[in-house]
C-alpha cells in the first residue's frame, strides 16, 4: 500500500499557541515530547512491567511487490523511571508442519534489535512502544520476540514471560483472521456464573492448531461502565436533579480520579488470563465503541451528552484507547472544565508526552472534532496479506443520537479506500469492513415506538418519584435504558438514511473495483449472519453479484448473551427487507442445532439455547474465524492448512432458493454444523480462488471454564464477474 501520510493527520495534533508556548518553553521538551517526566530513576536492574506485552498489527508496505514488509508494534506498560528497553526479533523459519518443516534457529540476518520509544510517562507508569517490521517469506513463518530483563509486577513471571511467538502468512496469501467484540461484562453481571473470559481458552487452542495472523476487535474490548457504580462517577450519578447533573463540572480532581480509574481498569483487564496471553501472541487491530468509554456514550440526548462530565470522560477514555489499543501517544492533556480550551499545563507537571510527528499511514482521520469527544475520528485501512483489504470505520467519536459519522468523514474514507484499491492493481479480491454495530439486522422500530410513546411517561414519573421500574431507566438522563442501545443501531429509524447511503457507496465500491465486500459487526451479544443481495427478479448469481454483501455478526466473546426470548423475537422479526428496488436483505438460517448437540465429549446443557423455529440468531457467547477458502500458487502450505474438502451441495443462484433466508449460493449450502468450514481449521475450496471460509465458534456451556465451542460454517465467494443486468 502507499506510504503516504495518513489522511487528515496534518491537524490531528494540536498546534494551538498555548501548546507551542509549552513546547518552546525552557526545559519542557527534549525534541521528542513535552515535559520532563516524573524524574524517577529505577534501580531494580529489571524492567518492571505493569501490563503487556501487547502485540499489534499495523499495515503492509510493498504489498504489490515481490518483497512485502509486515509492520506492527509491541507495547509494554512499566513502572516509571526505566531506562530505554530493547526488543529482539528473530525468525524461526517456516511454521512447524509447513511442508514437513520444523522451526529453525535464527541466522544473524534474521535477528534484529528494536529500541523502545517512550510514548507517555507520569509518576505511576510509563508506556513503551517497539515499532517492528519483518519481511514476508515464501511460506507461512514463525517469529519470536524477546524483551530482556522483563519482570511482571502483576504475576511475578520471569524468563519465558519475556519471550513470545507469533505467525505471519506467506507473501502470496492472506491472513487468517479471528474476529471478536464485547470483551467484558456489563455492570451487575455475575462474572463467576459466566466463567470469566473462558472463550479465550478456545481462541488459544484454535491458534495452536492453525495460527491466527491477526485478531480484529470490533469494539468494547474493555468495559469501563463500572466507573459510575464503584468509581469516581458514583457520586455524580447519584445526583437526582438532571439539571444539576448536567451542570456538574469536570475539574482537575475529578479528571485525575477518572484517569486513575481508566488506567487501572485497563491494566487489570489486559493482564487477565487467558485474554492477556492472546494479546501477546496474536497481532491486534481494534476500533472502539461505547463501553470502551461508558455504556451509551454518544447516544443520549444532545443537551445531556454536552455535560462537562461526559466531555471529560470521553477525553480520558480516548487517551487510554490510543495508548493500550493503538500504541499511540495521547494528546498533550485531556479536557477539564478548569481549562476548557487548549492544554492544561498542570497535567504536564512530572509528565512526559511524546509528539507523534509521523503518524502511521494506515489511519484515516476525520476533518473535525467529534461533538462530544474533543478529537478527530480515527478510521483505518490496511492490507491483510496478498488479497484482502481491511478497513474499520470509527463510528463512536462522531456519534450522536441522530448521526453515526459526518458526511465529510465518509467522503475521506471512501476516497482513501478507493485510491488504495486502485493502487493495488487488481490484487485485492476481498474487502472486509468493520463496523461496531451490525448493519444487516432485524428492525426494532416497533419497540422504539413503544419505548418512546406516551405510555412510558407515567412509569417514568413513578420511577423518578418512587423508584418504580428502576431497572428500566438509565441513571444518566432518566431515559428508557434500552433506547440508547436501539439508537446505536444502523437500523434505528433516525439512522435509516445514513445507513442506506453507506450501503449504496459500498455497492459502488464493489462494482468499481470488482471486489467482494464483507462486513463485520458486533455489539448485539449474539451470533447471526446477515446478507444484502440483488433482488431475485434480477436473476444474478451471488458469485457475480456486487450487491451481495454478507454481515458477519459475532458478539459477545465475554459478555453474557440476551435471554432466549429476545433471540427468538429477533428471529421472528427476520423479514425480507427491500433496501431499494434492486437490493434485498435478510439473515441466513445458519444455526441447524444448538451448540453441543450430539457431542459426547462436550455435551450441550439441558436448557435449549433457542426455539426450534429459530435458526437465525444464537444467544450464546462466540467469536468468528475467517480465512481464505483456497490455497494459492507459490505458497508453501502445511498439510492441514492446504487440505481442500469436497464441495457441498447447494443452490447455484438466488433464484433457485425458494426462501432467501436459506442458502442462495454453493458456499452457503449445508451451512451450519455440517459445513466443511464449521471447525475453522481446514480450507474448503467452496468459495473459489479468492473466496473466504467463515466459522462461528459458539460457546457450548457457560459454566465450563475451558470455553469449548461448537462450530457453524459457510463460505463467501469472491466477486467473479460484474453482471451487466442490474
Amino acid at each position: 500500500m502507499s506510504s503516504s501520510a495518513p489522511v487528515g493527520s496534518e491537524t490531528q495534533r494540536s498546534t494551538a499557541p498555548q501548546l507551542e508556548s509549552i513546547i518552546n518553553g525552557a526545559g519542557t521538551t527534549n525534541g521528542h515530547g513535552i515535559g520532563e517526566g516524573p524524574q524517577i530513576v529505577s534501580t531494580s536492574g529489571a524492567i518492571e512491567v505493569l501490563c503487556g506485552p501487547l502485540l499489534n498489527y499495523r499495515r503492509m508496505s510493498g504489498a504489490n511487490t515481490s518483497s512485502p514488509t509486515w509492520h506492527g508494534s509491541v507495547l509494554i506498560v512499566t513502572t516509571p523511571g526505566q531506562s530505554n528497553p530493547s526488543l529482539n526479533l528473530r525468525s524461526l523459519g517456516p511454521r512447524k508442519g509447513a511442508n514437513g518443516a520444523e522451526p529453525g534457529s535464527a541466522s544473524s540476518e534474521n535477528s534484529r534489535d528494536f529500541s523502545g520509544e517512550k510514548l507517555y510517562e507520569d509518576p505511576n507508569s510509563a508506556f513503551w512502544r517497539f515499532a517492528i517490521d519483518l519481511p514476508l517469506q515464501a511460506s507461512e513463518s514463525q517469529w519470536e520476540y524477546n524483551i530482556p530483563n522483563l519482570h511482571s509486577t502483576n504475576t511475578g513471571n520471569k524468563g519465558d514471560a519475556s519471550t513470545k511467538r507469533f505467525y505471519v502468512p506467506s507473501a502470496s496469501e492472506s491472513m487468517r483472521i479471528m474476529f471478536h467484540s464485547c470483551n467484558g461484562f456489563s455492570v451487575g453481571t455475575d462474572v463467576d456464573a459466566w466463567s470469566g473470559c473462558a472463550l479465550w481458552n478456545e481462541v488459544l487452542r484454535k491458534h495452536e492448531a492453525q495460527p491466527f495472523h491477526v485478531m480484529i476487535g470490533g469494539g468494547d474490548q474493555i468495559y469501563n461502565d463500572g466507573i459510575r457504580v464503584d468509581g469516581p462517577l458514583k457520586a455524580w450519578t447519584a445526583i437526582h436533579n438532571p439539571h444539576k447533573r448536567r451542570e456538574y463540572q469536570f475539574g482537575r480532581k475529578m479528571r485525575q480520579d477518572c484517569d486513575d480509574y481508566y488506567f487501572q481498569n485497563y491494566v487489570r483487564w489486559y493482564s487477565t488470563e487467558p485474554f492477556a496471553g492472546a494479546n501477546a501472541v496474536i497481532p491486534q487491530l481494534n476500533i472502539w465503541d461505547d463501553h470502551d468509554i461508558i455504556d451509551g456514550f454518544g447516544s443520549y440526548t444532545d443537551h445531556f451528552m454536552k455535560a462537562p462530565v461526559f466531555k471529560g470522560i470521553g477525553a480520558v477514555a480516548h487517551k487510554y484507547y490510543l495508548l493500550f489499543q493503538h500504541h499511540m501517544a495521547p494528546p498533550a492533556s485531556t479536557w477539564t472544565s478548569d481549562v476548557p480550551d487548549g492544554v492544561d499545563e498542570e497535567q504536564l507537571k512530572r509528565t512526559f508526552v511524546a509528539i507523534e510527528k509521523n503518524p502511521d499511514p494506515s489511519y484515516i482521520y476525520g476533518q473535525r472534532h467529534g461533538p462530544y469527544v474533543e478529537q478527530k475520528s480515527m478510521s483505518m485501512y490496511c492490507q491483510l496479506g496478498a488479497h484482502i483489504a481491511f478497513a474499520g470505520i470509527d463510528a463512536r467519536t462522531e456519534r450522536t443520537r441522530h448521526q453515526i459519522n459526518y458526511p465529510d468523514t465518509y467522503d475521506r474514507f471512501f476516497n482513501h479506500v478507493s485510491q488504495q484499491l486502485e493502487a493495488a492493481n487488481g490484487n485485492i479480491k476481498h474487502f472486509i469492513l468493520l463496523l461496531g454495530v451490525p448493519i444487516a439486522y432485524p428492525r426494532l422500530q416497533w419497540l422504539e415506538n413503544i419505548l418512546q410513546s406516551p405510555l412510558i411517561a407515567p412509569i417514568k414519573f413513578l420511577n423518578k418519584r418512587f423508584g418504580v421500574g428502576g431497572g428500566l431507566f438509565n441513571q444518566f438522563d432518566g431515559g428508557v435504558d434500552l433506547l440508547d442501545d436501539l439508537d446505536d443501531h444502523y437500523t434505528a429509524h433516525q439512522h435509516k438514511k445514513e445507513r442506506k447511503e453507506l450501503i449504496l457507496r459500498l455497492q459502488a465500491l464493489a462494482k468499481k473495483h470488482s471486489i467482494r465486500v464483507t462486513i463485520l459487526g458486533g455489539d448485539v451479544h449474539l451470533a447471526a449472519h446477515g446478507r444484502f443481495y440483488s433482488n431475485p427478479k434480477l436473476n444474478i448469481a451471488a458469485e457475480n453479484d456486487f450487491r451481495y454483501m454478507p454481515n458477519i455478526v459475532s458478539s459477545a466473546i465475554t459478555n453474557k448473551p440476551p435471554p432466549q426470548a429476545v433471540a427468538n423475537l429477533l428471529a421472528k422479526r427476520n423479514k425480507i427487507h427491500h433496501l431499494d428496488d434492486e437490493t434485498d436483505e435478510t439473515l441466513l438460517n445458519l444455526f441447524d442445532k444448538d451448540p453441543g448437540t450430539d457431542n459426547a465429549e462436550h455435551p450441550a446443557p439441558e436448557a435449549a439455547k433457542t426455539a426450534n423455529t429459530n435458526h437465525a440468531t444464537m444467544p450464546s457467547r462466540n467469536f468468528a474465524i475467517i480465512a481464505e477458502s483456497h490455497a494459492h500458487p507459490g505458497a508453501v502450505q502445511s498439510q492441514a492448512n492446504g487440505e481442500v474438502t469436497e464441495e457441498a451441495d447447494g443452490p447455484k443462484t438466488s433464484k433457485d432458493a425458494d426462501n432467501p433466508r436459506d442458502p442462495i449460493h454453493p458456499g452457503e449450502g449445508r451451512c451450519g454444523s455440517e459445513h466443511p468450514a464449521a471447525q475453522g481449521l481446514k480450507r474448503t475450496g467452496l468459495a473459489g480462488t479468492f473466496g473466504l471460509d467463515v466459522s462461528y465458534q459458539v460457546e457450548i456451556n457457560q459454566h465450563d471454564r475451558n470455553g469449548w465451542t461448537h462450530g457453524y460454517g459457510l463460505s463467501i465467494p469472491a466477486l467473479e464477474v460484474i453482471s451487466k443486468t442490474g
